[in-house]
């Protein structure tokens, strides 16, 4: 019942927020009678504030449609190149004829869209060939598509890199670092000759035994019936999803709000006082974020499920018992593909020694295809996004695919 109430309230405060974000700009501008007073001008910006304060479901656009390619700015097309019901691979083709690295960066299945990712990919687009998984909403894909679980996942990650062939690189952000490392390790077990150059984790739940978060103290302080009770909705029948069952992206999306509801306050009120100084820029800013923060997607219930018991209650892959079709995954047999992990200092989701735990596993790489980077200063999503991404983070991952390509 908890995906139909959260449908009624969407449907009766849509148009309430559209009428807000109408009436903001009405107030904004200087007409008869109204003026553009103080009194005009806060009431304006609390319509603009109430107006960005909801979530969607649909996936935002990239919108990249640039890029600065040594001293020249270069086209960039955003083109599907292989396509699953759940999933479609997409490329940012530049107009331009070079030979770069292939970089495939698998966003996460976690409640937002890969668009979260679009700084990640602007950093990389200006020196490689990049390529990003585009997770689906469940509640978009029809139940007659069948399952997608765990398998599924490491299922499509393996036919990309064998779409890609294998000069391919890849960068997995957060939650794919584990099923990113058990496909490739999949692909050394049976001598897949597309199996990547080099593998980047970044803050991803490889051993979340390593300084427990909230986020795994939550998974670890409930049995998995409890999640499947209790986080486990039905697709209303109005969506092409219908009867899909899902944990729903606005419940992943209040778990995350709630963790730092004081900073998301703080958030919406800058972006109210910005409005009211006349601050556009700064405004916007907030906005941007907000936009795609709260742009959620569902995820298929039984891919939340085997996440929550196999990563955050079980430890499979670090304890040596994650399974792929009943194989039993082994990243010991990695030896050709380089692995660099990427942590940051102030992460609060994916805490400092969950990733690193990686290097620990794969005992069959020789010291010199290991690499690992603590960003300091960083959260979770300083890691792959802003001033320390593109400025610190991001040399060093350029640097270990160059020396691996």
């Amino acid at each position: 019942m908890i995906y139909q109430l959260y449908q009624h309230q969407s449907d009766i405060l849509d148009p309430l927020r559209w009428m807000a974000r109408s009436s903001s700009a009405v107030f904004g501008h200087p007409w008869p009678g109204i003026g553009t007073g103080a009194v005009a001008r806060r009431l304006s910006a609390a319509l603009e504030v109430l107006s960005c304060m909801g979530t969607t479901h649909d996936r935002p656009d990239f919108g990249i449609r640039s890029v600065t390619v040594g001293h020249r700015e270069v086209g960039v097309t955003e083109e599907v190149v292989r396509r699953t019901p759940f999933c479609s691979l997409v490329r940012f083709r530049k107009d331009i004829q070079v030979q770069e690295p292939r970089v495939l960066v698998v966003a996460p299945m976690s409640g937002h869209f890969a668009t979260l990712l679009r700084g990640t990919c602007q950093t990389m687009l200006a020196e490689h060939d990049v390529y990003i998984t585009d997770w689906h909403n469940a509640r978009d894909v029809p139940l007659s598509e069948g399952r997608f679980d765990f398998d599924s996942y490491v299922d499509h990650l393996i036919g990309f890199f064998q779409f890609l062939g294998r000069d391919c690189h890849v960068v997995a952000v957060c939650q794919p670092s584990v099923a990113v490392l058990a496909a490739v390790a999949v692909m050394a077990q049976s001598d897949n000759q597309s199996q990547p150059r080099s593998m980047t984790l970044m803050a991803g739940p490889i051993d979340t035994r390593v300084s427990p978060t909230k986020v795994n103290e939550l998974a670890m302080s409930k049995p998995i019936e409890w999640f499947e009770e209790k986080m486990i909705s039905t697709v209303p029948l109005r969506h092409a999803g219908a009867l899909r069952r899902v944990y729903p992206g606005f419940v992943q999306l209040a778990a995350f709000m709630q963790m730092n509801l004081e900073r998301h306050v703080k958030a919406y009120r800058d972006m109210y006082e910005h409005l009211v100084a006349g601050e556009e820029e700064k405004a916007r800013a907030i906005r941007t974020f907000y936009d795609e923060y709260l742009a959620v997607m569902d995820l298929p219930a039984e891919f939340f499920l085997q996440t929550v018991r196999l990563i955050f209650q079980e430890h499979a892959l670090p304890l040596g018992t994650l399974e792929w079709h009943g194989q039993r995954v082994e990243p010991a047999a990695i030896r050709r593909t380089a692995l660099f992990t990427v942590e940051g200092e102030n992460d609060d989701i994916c805490s400092v020694g969950q990733t690193l735990a990686a290097q620990d596993l794969c005992t069959g790489l020789r010291p010199h295809l290991k690499h690992h980077h603590l960003q300091a200063g960083a959260g979770h999503y300083g890691v792959f996004n802003g001033r320390r991404w593109s400025g610190q983070v991001y040399p060093m991952l350029r640097m270990i695919i160059q020396a691996n390509d």
